[in-house]
C-alpha cells in the first residue's frame, strides 16, 4: 500500500471534520459546533437538475493525478454542521469538470466562476459552490462551478509550509476561463466579463489566477490561447499568503505570492475571529494589490469564524456580505444589461 492510499484519506476526514471547517469558539458567544457522523462513498459527483457538467480536457489529455493517483472519486458530507445543515464534498477528483449554470430570466451576459474551498483535500460542492451559484444566478449571471483536482498535499519542509510547484486547481481553473471565452457566444456571455469568486483554498488559487497568466501546463486547444486572467475577482476567507514566520502584526507576504499590476479589481472578505485563516491573510494581499495600483475593497466583520458560506447565522456577515457583493459588482457595471 502506498503512503498516499493511506495517508491522504486519513488527512482528508481530519481537515473536513474540523480543522478546515471550524468556526468560532463558545468563548466569544458564538454559537457551539454541531458534530455529525461523516460519510463517504465512492462515486463521481453530479450536479442537480440546472447544470450542466462540462469536461475540462478530452479524453486523449494525459493529466497529471492528485496525490491520490487513480483512487476512485467519492462524495461525502462533513461535520461540524454549517447554519444547521451538513454540507458535501468531492475528492479524489482525477478528471476536472465545469458546471454551467444559466440565469433563467434577464441575463446580464456577466459571468461569475467559484472555485470552492476545502483545504486542497476536497471540494465543498453545495456549501461553496452551488448555494453560491443559486444566487449568482439570481443576480442574473450564468454561474460556473469548478470541481478541481484533488488532494494535493502543501508539503512542509523545516517547519515551513511549501507550495507546490505546479497547482493542479489552477491549471484546471485557467483551463476552465480559456474555455468560457472561446465558447463565450454559445453560453450567451460577454467574454470580457467573466470574473471568479473563490472561498479559502479556492480563494487562493483566486489570488493565483489574478496575478498571472502563466500556465504550467501544455495548450491543448484554442481555448488555451485565451487570456486566463478574470475579470474581476472576490476573495473569501484566503489562505497561504501570509508569512507568518515575521511577527504577529507583520504583513508580508509569502515569497511564492506574485503581485501583479494586472489583476483585476478584487474585493476580500473576512471575518476577524476566523480560527483556520487569519484576517492578516486577507489584508496582507489587499495591501500588496494596492501598493500594485489594483482596485481593491475589504469588507470585514468581527464574527463569522470560517467556511460559512452563504447561510444565513447568528453573525452579520453571513447575512451581509451577498448584498455587498451584489454592491459591488453593480459598481463595476457588470450587473447591468449587455
Amino acid at each position: 500500500m502506498s503512503r498516499f492510499q493511506f495517508v491522504v484519506p486519513v488527512l482528508l476526514i481530519l481537515c473536513l471534520g474540523g480543522v478546515a471547517y471550524g468556526e468560532a469558539n463558545t468563548s466569544d458567544g458564538s454559537p457551539a459546533k454541531v458534530q455529525v457522523p461523516k460519510v463517504e462513498r465512492e462515486g463521481i459527483w453530479q450536479p442537480a437538475s440546472g447544470g450542466t457538467q462540462v469536461p475540462l480536457w478530452p479524453a486523449s489529455v494525459v493529466l497529471a493525478k492528485p496525490d491520490t493517483g487513480d483512487h476512485p472519486e467519492a462524495t461525502g458530507n462533513g461535520s461540524p454542521l454549517v447554519g444547521g445543515r451538513m454540507w458535501y464534498w468531492a475528492s479524489y477528483v482525477t478528471r476536472p469538470t465545469m458546471t454551467i449554470y444559466r440565469p433563467k430570466g434577464r441575463n446580464t451576459g456577466a459571468a461569475m466562476m467559484v472555485l470552492p474551498g476545502g483545504g486542497f483535500y476536497a471540494v465543498a460542492t453545495d456549501l461553496e459552490g452551488t448555494e453560491i451559484c443559486d444566487w449568482v444566478v439570481r443576480q442574473g449571471m450564468t454561474c460556473v462551478l469548478l470541481k478541481y483536482r484533488t488532494p494535493q498535499v502543501w508539503e512542509n519542509a523545516i517547519g515551513k509550509q511549501q507550495r507546490p510547484k505546479v497547482l493542479l486547481g489552477l491549471e484546471d481553473a485557467q483551463r476552465a476561463m480559456g474555455m468560457l471565452r472561446e465558447r463565450a457566444s454559445s453560453y450567451g456571455i460577454d467574454p470580457h466579463r467573466i470574473g471568479v469568486m473563490g472561498f479559502s483554498a479556492g480563494a487562493y488559487l483566486v489570488a493565483n489566477m489574478s496575478n498571472t497568466e502563466e500556465r504550467t501546463y501544455p495548450l491543448t486547444d484554442a481555448a488555451d490561447r485565451q487570456s486566463p486572467r478574470p475579470d474581476f475577482a472576490i476573495v473569501a476567507y484566503t489562505a497561504r499568503m501570509l508569512d507568518s514566520s515575521k511577527g504577529k502584526n507583520n504583513l508580508e507576504l509569502q515569497p511564492w505570492v506574485k503581485i501583479s499590476a494586472k489583476a483585476p479589481p478584487t474585493l476580500i472578505l473576512h471575518a476577524m475571529n476566523d480560527p483556520t485563516d487569519n484576517v492578516r491573510q486577507g489584508m496582507a494581499y489587499a495591501l500588496a494589490l494596492n501598493d500594485a495600483g489594483v482596485p481593491v475593497d475589504m469588507r470585514l466583520y468581527a464574527k463569522g469564524g470560517h467556511a460559512f458560506g452563504m447561510r444565513p447565522t447568528a453573525d452579520p456577515i453571513t447575512r451581509e456580505w451577498p448584498g455587498q457583493v451584489k454592491q459591488w459588482l453593480r459598481n463595476l457595471g457588470m450587473l447591468g444589461h449587455r
